[in-house]
């Protein structure tokens, strides 16, 4: 253990707290405790591994690197949901977004394959893998993304639902005589892709090759994952005036040329248009690939994220010194 110079911790949810990576002091601490109703499951574990190097290493610095801080730049029109403007004062109901780390790192990484600064460019970055996030990210700021107050809203994911109708959920605590924390569990854990499998599997592996092989199910996941991709995307360009390039980052994301080609052809009237030699070699091979048309006047990217160097750059720039 003395061989650590620092530690630096991943914490998903600062809420509006904590809008940059920080120096873990007890109040610190402190504001991701309080922050556990907003990502029980997260926070509370996170809290156990830092308050875990305190007792072991209590003379090793260590440094918060919050998921939704990248989203903080976001506009109050696009973070404020049209609920009770009291509820938000109260309880800071808003939109938070999460995988910031992931979408810094890779909007990062484009402007560097694409020789331009980030204050030029309008970039769409989709984090898809067993959790999934969209991202605008306009002149190097994220300007809206699809999770909300908790990873729950947004695209469909493995376990979550993603964006539904409100009302579906008091319809269902009434109809099956449900409790918040089951109704939670449902949204949670038990909906996305396992939901529209029956439970089978929330693996989206087992959807390509099923899909493949012919099961209408597994064959209607992947038409709503991609529509759903289209939509989003195609929000975010509209809603930046246009987009320079579109990232696609993660597990899903990363291995499945399969979806880039069909999200690139709806795409096509913004100027998407894709190398499918390029886009069938970028494959499961931790390679970042330009897989756009030579004449493609929007570029469609493929980046292996990478979130670990981005805590690790962030850890050593804040406890630069502070080292033993």
């Amino acid at each position: 253990l003395d061989e650590i110079d620092a530690v630096g911790h991943r914490i998903v949810q600062g809420g509006d707290l904590f809008e940059k990576s920080c120096i873990v002091t007890k109040e610190v601490e402190d504001g991701i405790e309080s922050l556990c109703d907003l990502a029980p499951v997260h926070n509370a574990g996170h809290l156990r591994g830092i308050r875990a190097v305190d007792a072991l290493m209590p003379h090793t610095p260590q440094v918060t690197v919050f998921d939704n801080a990248f989203h903080s730049t976001m506009p109050a029109y696009a973070y404020l949901y049209a609920v009770p403007y009291e509820l938000y004062e109260k309880y800071h109901v808003r939109r938070y977004g999460f995988h910031g780390t992931s979408h810094r790192y890779v909007s990062m990484r484009a402007a560097e394959m694409l020789g331009k600064k980030p204050e030029e460019l309008r970039i769409v970055t989709c984090h898809l893998g067993n959790g999934s996030s969209i991202a605008a990210v306009k002149n190097g700021k994220c300007y809206d993304t699809t999770m909300g107050l908790t990873p729950l809203e947004g695209i469909l994911m493995g376990t979550r639902c993603g964006s539904i109708d409100p009302a579906i959920v008091p319809l269902l605590m009434k109809k099956e005589n449900l409790t918040p924390d089951e109704i939670d569990t449902i949204m949670n854990k038990k909906s996305g892709i396992l939901g529209l499998t029956g439970g089978v599997t929330s693996d989206n592996r087992d959807i390509e090759e099923g899909a493949r092989n012919g099961n209408k199910r597994y064959q209607l996941i992947e038409a709503m994952l991609v529509h759903q991709l289209t939509k989003y995307i195609g929000g975010y360009a509209a809603a930046m005036g246009g987009v320079d390039a579109i990232v696609f980052a993660g597990g899903i994301g990363e291995n499945n040329p399969h979806y880039r080609s069909r999200v690139a052809e709806n795409l096509a009237f913004l100027g998407v248009k894709i190398d499918e030699e390029l886009n069938q070699k970028a494959k499961r091979t931790s390679v970042e690939y330009d897989i756009s048309a030579p004449d493609a006047r929007v570029k469609m990217l493929v980046i292996p994220t990478n979130e670990e160097l981005m805590i690790a750059k962030d850890t050593e720039e804040l406890t630069r010194g502070l080292c033993k």
